[in-house]
C-alpha cells in the first residue's frame, strides 16, 4: 500500500510540475504586453499585431504589461550596385523579437525573420513576426 501510495505521489508531481513548466512558457490570449524601442521598428511591430489581428493587447505603460517585447531590426536599402546590375529597388530587412513573462523573466516566444528584395521591408517583417507570433498563442507553434 504504501509503495502504491509512493507512486501516485510521483506521478502527481510530476504532473504538476509539467503543468507549472507549461504555463510559465504560455502566452495568453488577451495578455497585456510592452513593445521596447527598437529604433522605430516597435511602430511596425504595433500595427502589425492589430493588422494581423494577434490577440494582444499592446500598452504604453511597461508596469501594467504582462509581457515585454523587445527586439532588433535592420533595414538595408537598395544600393546603386543593386539597381544597377540588378534592376531591383527593394531592400533586404532583417527583425528579431523576444516576448518576456515579466513576473518569472522566461522567454516565452521568440521568433526571426529575413526577407529579401522586400517592397515594403520594415512592414513585411513586422508582419510576419505577428503572424507568427498569433500562432504561437493558438498552439500552432
Amino acid at each position: 500500500m504504501k509503495k502504491a501510495t509512493a507512486i501516485v505521489v510521483l506521478i502527481l508531481s510530476m504532473v504538476c510540475a509539467a503543468y507549472a513548466q507549461q504555463t510559465i512558457l504560455n502566452l495568453p490570449a488577451g495578455s497585456k504586453v510592452y513593445i521596447e524601442p527598437m529604433d522605430g521598428f516597435e511602430n511596425y511591430l504595433a500595427a502589425a499585431l492589430q493588422k494581423k489581428k494577434v490577440q494582444l493587447m499592446v500598452v504604453a505603460d511597461r508596469q501594467a504589461a504582462d509581457f515585454i517585447i523587445t527586439g532588433t531590426a535592420q533595414h538595408e536599402k537598395a544600393g546603386w550596385a543593386k539597381v544597377a546590375f540588378q534592376g531591383s529597388i527593394h531592400s533586404d530587412d532583417q527583425a528579431s523579437i523576444s516576448v518576456v513573462n515579466t513576473k518569472t523573466s522566461a522567454v516565452v516566444f521568440a521568433y526571426a525573420v529575413n526577407k529579401k528584395n522586400t517592397v515594403h521591408g520594415e512592414q513585411t517583417t513586422a508582419e510576419a513576426c505577428a503572424k507568427h507570433l498569433q500562432a504561437h498563442i493558438e498552439g500552432k507553434e
